[in-house]
């Protein structure tokens, strides 16, 4: 990767924003405006390559053209019109696959066309090129994220899975000692809580305090269990939503990267693979050199 100006913490979160607010309104499937109808492979292919379609540099040259396409002009051959409107086509899938490793600054939007920015090097995050992993629009990238995270990182929204025992009122009677934050698959179907019984409860958070946490279940009598969380209980994350990365998870990626125009930052790298390995509990997510000195 090519050596770029470093990027400020507002400047990362203005630039994510911009990104992910033109992949959220994009099309998958490339445009042809000479087509009578619009077909294109699926976003994944049978081989299990991602087709990506049609990057184009300047969203705004597009978007003119299609404007004009829309109200009858530019329905001819004229050079002056074509040539550009093609040299502002990439076509991604024809950029070359490569694997790329760092430390996460930042995250924005989900699973569907999200990006995460994130620097190569480890120690000041400051003085370090930013790249921009942009999710498939499709929502057919691969993410993986695991490992411990601190109690404080739960939150209203996240599946957890834990052991425990409630009463009849969805009391536990001890603190957890293990808590796990989980992407449930579709097919996921939940057991009913067992008053008495110990079981392992699936199921949403719905609050959190310093000292403990409330649960909702979706099956059986007891809908909401009250988890007590001590200086011992220990968090573990293994899910698939970019929702659960914060700055400072080491990251891995498998993309095709492009730093011409249009590019952001240090490069896009449109990802097919991201894996994510937390920070742990009780570091500081900004601490890279950390981290650094952990990986393999």
């Amino acid at each position: 990767m090519s050596s770029h100006v470093p990027l400020g913490p507002q400047s990362i979160v203005c630039l994510l924003a911009c990104l992910w607010s033109v992949t959220a309104t994009a099309q998958v499937l490339p445009f042809d405006p000479y087509a009578e109808f619009q077909e294109a492979p699926p976003p994944v292919l049978p081989d299990g390559t991602l087709h990506w379609g049609t990057f184009f540099k300047s969203q705004s040259l597009e978007q003119s053209y299609r404007r004009l396409w829309s109200l009858g002009a530019c329905r001819g051959t004229n050079k002056a019109i074509t040539i550009p409107v093609e040299r502002n086509k990439v076509i991604v899938d024809r950029l070359p696959e490569a694997e790329y490793r760092g430390f996460v600054r930042q995250a924005m939007g989900g699973n569907t066309g999200g990006v995460i920015a994130f620097s190569e090097q480890a120690g000041d995050p400051a003085r370090a090129p930013v790249f921009f992993a942009q999710l498939h629009p499709a929502g057919v990238t691969r993410v993986v994220v695991t490992g411990p995270t601190s109690v404080r990182s739960l939150a209203a929204g996240m599946t957890v899975r834990l052991r425990t025992t409630v009463d009849e009122r969805g009391q536990a009677a001890e603190p957890a000692k293990h808590i796990e934050v989980i992407t449930l698959p579709p097919d996921f179907e939940p057991d009913a809580v067992r008053p008495g019984q110990r079981d392992t409860i699936v199921g949403r958070i719905l609050r959190v305090r310093p000292d403990a946490m409330l649960v909702q279940v979706a099956a059986g009598r007891v809908r909401r269990v009250t988890v007590p969380l001590g200086d011992e209980t220990e968090v573990v994350v293994d899910a698939s939503e970019i929702d659960r990365i914060e700055p400072g998870d080491a990251i891995d990626v498998k993309g095709r990267l492009w730093t011409g125009e249009g590019s952001v930052g240090a490069g896009t790298i449109f990802v097919s693979n991201v894996t994510v390995t937390k920070h742990g509990p009780g570091r500081d997510p900004e601490g890279f050199a950390a981290v650094e000195a952990e990986r393999p």
